[in-house]
């Protein structure tokens, strides 16, 4: 171990699940960070209702701020985050994103390291190639190191380009504590379940994925859980949820025979990016299905541990196949695997080995 740190983190959100996929993956690194010694202090703005629909009261595992959405309240947090040994700007945060990236390097001083942490690195370089002109093209090379929680080598090379001293991936995990078995709960019990927010970087491929697959199969059925999609037309089979709240994940991923991974375009283009929701089943023992991107065996063995799917019909396929026997057996293998392999505490010693 090395000595405690103190961390200043500047994210979307650590107590607030709405609309805000990165929550699992920043409560997973900070809680196991905490667990081995360091302090994080995580300044999140009062901005998209996401305080109206709080999931968890404050941790005893961080110091949470949650500071106005404005200019002033920007510059407070910054102020206050002054003198921490590393201070990071994750993507993301959903409002003075660009004013954050400038101004966060004002800190940088002896013994303070600035990071950007990227959840979404195929997104933010997406857009910095359409864009010669964004801002944050020249502050790269500013900071000491880019982390992303995916991506791979295409992603560190990417970074580089742009001037990056150095681009480390980070991958999603599993907090045991967090996601494990549970009892079925009567409300999930499909054959095919699907949790995610209906984004437009995503809506085609659930199209395909996943209505088109209910459509075809009229004896299954299947729910979809997340927000933006009770107005969606679709197959008298399929059941609608709003947003899920992460006390229900546990349930939703033990409940159904088969849970779906769906990936955005961006992340299925550039590989290894393994959304959070891969590791929460896994770690809830679910027979997951994942449609196909480069990498996967990195982190879990197809056909064995997980079942990749590279279009609708094979997903379709794949259920036509499966048992409720089946479907356990592959659960089992993926928890194990992730307990073993892919833990918050795996990704908090290799935190640990990059600053020591």
């Amino acid at each position: 171990m090395i000595a405690p740190l103190s961390i200043a983190f500047f994210g979307s959100s650590l107590v607030s699940s709405y609309w805000n996929g990165a929550a699992t993956y920043y409560r997973g690194m900070i809680r196991a960070l905490h667990q081995r010694g360091h302090s994080v202090t995580f300044y999140e703005p009062d901005a998209y209702e996401r305080q109206a629909y709080r999931d968890m009261d404050d941790p005893d595992w961080a110091t949470v701020v949650v500071y106005p959405a404005t200019e002033e309240g920007v510059v407070r947090s910054l102020e206050a985050a002054r003198g921490a040994d590393i201070v990071v700007k994750a993507s993301g945060v959903g409002v003075f994103d660009e004013f954050l990236e400038q101004e966060v390097l004002s800190l940088k001083r002896e013994g303070t390291q600035i990071i950007f942490w990227d959840v979404d690195a195929p997104a933010t370089l997406a857009r910095l190639r359409e864009n010669p002109d964004d801002p944050f093209r020249h502050q790269i090379p500013r900071y000491d190191l880019v982390l992303t929680y995916g991506g791979g080598n295409p992603i560190v090379q990417s970074y580089g380009s742009f001037g990056a001293r150095r681009c480390i991936p980070i991958y999603n995990g599993l907090d045991p504590e967090t996601h494990f078995p549970v009892k079925p709960d009567s409300r999930f019990q499909v054959d095919l379940a699907f949790l995610g927010n209906r984004l437009p970087v995503r809506e085609r491929r659930v199209e395909n994925f996943f209505l088109d697959v209910a459509a075809g199969l009229p004896h299954r059925r299947f729910l979809l859980a997340g927000s933006g999609w009770d107005y969606k037309q679709s197959a008298d089979n399929i059941a609608f949820l709003d947003h899920l709240d992460t006390c229900d994940h546990n349930a939703f991923n033990c409940s159904a025979k088969a849970i779906l991974n769906i990936s955005c375009n961006s992340m299925t283009d550039n590989g290894f990016s393994p959304a959070t929701r891969v590791f929460e089943a896994a770690g809830a023992g679910a027979c997951i299905i994942t449609d196909k991107w480069e990498g996967i065996d990195y982190f879990f063995e197809p056909e064995k541990e997980i079942y990749v799917a590279a279009s609708g019909d094979e997903v379709a396929g794949i259920l036509d196949q499966l048992t409720p026997e089946i479907s356990c057996l592959v659960g089992k293998r993926a928890m194990t695997r992730a307990r073993a392999e892919h833990t918050y505490a795996h990704r908090a010693r290799q935190f640990e080995g990059i600053f020591g």
